[in-house]
């Protein structure tokens, strides 16, 4: 990575189990980072029946939501959320614990938000712990 090269938006967290899906998530998402997400999120519901997402938004600054609207790929993913069994998502807007109190009642998996400086709590709520980066 160069010193020219735009911050990476999404980061993939590594965590002691194999079967967690944790992302930190800063600054303002594009449609290509949600692409890259749900890519990581099929990969893993191709290896594991079940699997626990963590998003932690860090200087989080907004969203694409014209380039997402505009990706029609997206309805075609929502396989996916037969696999996950608990959705952690950790700060973030203010307006995201409303959006998940709106959406929980349609989603066969618990979903929870945790404040920005509940982070331990979102981790042990998914039953796994942030491991070093592997290189």
């Amino acid at each position: 990575m160069k010193v020219t090269d735009p911050p990476v938006r999404v980061r993939r967290l590594d965590a002691d189990r194999e079967d967690i899906l944790a992302f930190e998530v800063s600054g303002h998402l594009e449609a290509s980072d949600i692409e890259n997400i749900y890519g990581l999120l099929e990969g893993a519901c191709q290896l594991h029946p079940k699997i626990d997402v963590l998003l932690l938004f860090r200087a989080y600054e907004g969203i694409d939501w014209n380039a997402i609207a505009r990706d029609l790929s997206l309805l075609g993913r929502t396989r996916v959320i037969r696999h996950i069994r608990r959705y952690a998502i950790v700060g973030g807007p203010g307006w995201i614990a409303a959006v998940i109190g709106l959406f929980r009642p349609f989603f066969s998996f618990e979903m929870k938000h945790f404040d920005a400086a509940e982070e331990e709590k979102a981790w042990e709520w998914i039953g796994a712990t942030e491991t070093p980066q592997r290189i």
